[in-house]
């Protein structure tokens, strides 16, 4: 910071220098002046002595206020514009007057943009309500009309419609997730058998099978934002599986004891240079565009949920041989110590 202060003061040390060689020009030509070399130059020493510490004493001086605005640059601090240091200068006045009224105008703005925000969501939390109460009628029309060989169809077309706008249900809780989180010990086995009853017409219409492998385990997590998680994966699972495939849902303790869930597919797999972007917002992949099934939020969503509850989630996957997503659930999750 010394060295820019220097640059920026450069003119006015210039110009000192400037005088202090035309003195010593004037000193040289002016025959009725009589110094000596050394006196001259004793002279020329002592001043330039007397310039450096006068910077350096400025130095101090001026750059007090932005020393401590620099401070603001290492961390975030809450309400930083009550926070900025007093100024020493008048132009120290000017500057923390300006970053006071930004702030303020920076505050209100996204003030408007947080109650937009929020007007928003709830308007789109009141439309799915209100679109699911039709969806509910349908769906006792199809239960009414099973013997109709058409009814499986629209039955697997109904569950999708209502799978999208119940992501999109999800998708406007998910900033307060904090707040609808909910703590309680249930079985792995179960929380992913209800997502499997919930995608059942898909998985006939498909004829894929849903095989269930090791014992049942215990776990202490949120249970309807582990069955979003779970219905995010098993959705892509049975959306690429082949007609006829098969499922495989397996739960393990590691030594850690850690649970561990595991949903393998039999699906094209995942290209190796897609892998570390699965989960990216927006990002679909090859397999994705190929089938042009995929919206590319499904996995962004799951893995957004998993990193506030406190699960891993992990993939692997070869060309051709299929897809393994696993779940390793917390011993201790994060948002119990703040339950309790």
């Amino acid at each position: 910071m010394f060295i820019s202060y220097v640059k920026d003061m450069k003119s006015w040390i210039v110009f000192f220098l400037l005088a202090l060689g035309f003195a010593d020009l004037i000193i040289w030509l002016d025959q009725g002046i009589d110094v000596k070399f050394s006196s001259a130059l004793y002279f020329n020493v002592l001043l330039l002595i007397a310039l450096s510490l006068f910077v350096m004493w400025r130095y101090r001086q001026e750059m007090r206020f932005s020393k401590e605005l620099a401070t603001f640059m290492n961390g975030s601090v809450i309400d930083w514009h009550e926070s900025l240091p007093e100024p020493t200068f008048t132009r120290d006045e000017v500057i923390k007057e300006v970053l006071r009224l930004a702030a303020l105008s920076f505050s209100r703005e996204l003030a408007d943009i947080r109650q937009a925000n929020i007007m928003e969501g709830d308007y789109t939390a009141a439309w799915i309500h209100e679109v699911k109460a039709p969806l509910t009628a349908m769906k006792l029309t199809i239960d009414g009309h099973r013997h109709e060989s058409v009814i499986r169809k629209i039955e697997a077309e109904w569950l999708r419609v209502y799978l999208l706008i119940d992501q999109q249900l999800y998708i406007s809780r998910l900033p307060t997730l904090e707040a609808d989180y909910v703590l309680e010990s249930t079985e792995v086995h179960r929380l992913v058998a209800a997502e499997v009853r919930e995608l059942g017409t898909w998985c006939m219409e498909k004829n894929v099978a849903v095989e269930f492998e090791g014992d049942d385990a215990t776990v202490v997590t949120d249970r309807k934002w582990s069955r979003f998680i779970i219905r995010q994966i098993l959705t892509n699972a049975v959306k690429y599986s082949p007609v006829g495939g098969a499922i495989f849902i397996s739960t393990t303790v590691n030594p850690s004891g850690n649970v561990m869930l595991a949903i393998k597919d039999e699906g094209p797999g995942i290209q190796p240079h897609d892998l570390p972007r699965i989960f990216d917002k927006g990002f679909t992949g090859g397999t994705g565009r190929l089938q042009n099934a995929a919206t590319g939020l499904g996995l962004y969503l799951a893995q957004t949920v998993a990193e506030k509850i406190g699960i891993t989630l992990q993939v692997q996957s070869e060309i051709g041989q299929g897809t393994t997503f696993q779940l390793t659930f917390s011993t201790q999750n994060a948002f119990d110590k703040i339950l309790t």
